[in-house]
């Protein structure tokens, strides 16, 4: 199953995507939280769906995309979690998960603008797939961390990096950004997604191929980093854990390439969908 929710910004209703469409299911009842994910949503909007989905409306094509869950308690990053990635910024391989935080508020729908923020000159790009947690975790066994995965997104993890590198150390302040989140378009179920540990991930700028690389290539995989992250913190349901990014980033070239207003970013992740956000300076 493939979740979507549309509509106008804060006024999103839920929606499923099939093979005959995308329709809007807002009579179940439920956005698409922490409450649905606690309370087994998927297994009753799935149980719904086969009773009513004959009369459920399709959702206009050109109806914009939001999220594709509300917003979370957290959305938490991970940081050089691709070997090639760490090479190109000349960090070390992490011995451990390099773990910072995106505020929620800079979640968006995966094809709204991109908002260069007042005075950035170095906002960059970062293809990365996202987990969202389907029940709250705390201390879980490695060999039971996907049985707490609801399912996956596509995520584009923006980055101011001198807000991130230059301001005191601290990631979050170059990641937190007012779209910096785009999420989406769906989320897909864990048990439609594939075999996570090899999905194609890549990014254009303008139609070049900026990013190319596969989840094979992850240095933690996602049971690790689920197991990993619940012995610090308690994940909830519909928490996102977005779990790094291949080489190609812009910060990582020679000479570097920032966005700028007016640039065309696409992005994809095998079976989770495209994504299309375009630069606009700050008003």
């Amino acid at each position: 199953m493939k979740l979507i929710r549309f509509g106008l910004p804060g006024a999103e209703k839920p929606g499923v995507v099939t093979d005959a469409g995308r329709f809007d299911v807002s009579a179940f009842g439920e956005d698409y939280g922490e409450r649905f994910f606690e309370n087994n949503g998927l297994e009753r909007l799935s149980q719904w769906w086969a009773e009513h989905g004959s009369t459920c409306p399709q959702i206009p094509a050109d109806a914009r995309l939001g999220a594709p869950i509300q917003r979370p308690s957290k959305i938490v990053c991970i940081g050089l979690n691709y070997a090639d990635h760490a090479r190109e910024t000349n960090a070390a391989i992490p011995a451990e998960p390099i773990v910072f935080f995106k505020s929620t508020s800079s979640l968006v729908g995966p094809n709204d603008n991109l908002v260069i923020p007042r005075n950035s000159e170095k906002t960059d790009w970062e293809v990365e797939l996202a987990v969202v947690i389907g029940k709250k975790a705390s201390y879980v066994e490695e060999k039971d961390a996907l049985s707490y995965v609801a399912g996956y997104c596509l995520h584009n993890d923006y980055s101011e990096r001198a807000w991130q590198l230059e301001r005191g150390g601290q990631w979050v302040k170059g990641k937190s950004c007012d779209t910096f989140a785009p999420l989406g378009p769906w989320l897909v179920t864990k048990e439609d997604a594939g075999d996570i540990d090899q999905l194609r991930l890549w990014l254009t700028v303008n139609g070049q191929k900026m990013q190319d690389g596969n989840t094979s290539n992850f240095i933690f995989k996602i049971p690790f980093l689920v197991s990993y992250l619940s012995q610090f913190m308690t994940l909830l349901p519909g928490d996102v854990i977005s779990t790094g990014t291949p080489a190609g980033v812009g910060l990582g070239m020679n000479p570097q390439v920032y966005l700028k207003a007016g640039d065309v970013i696409e992005l994809g992740i095998d079976g989770l969908g495209t994504s299309r956000q375009q630069a606009v300076a700050y008003k």
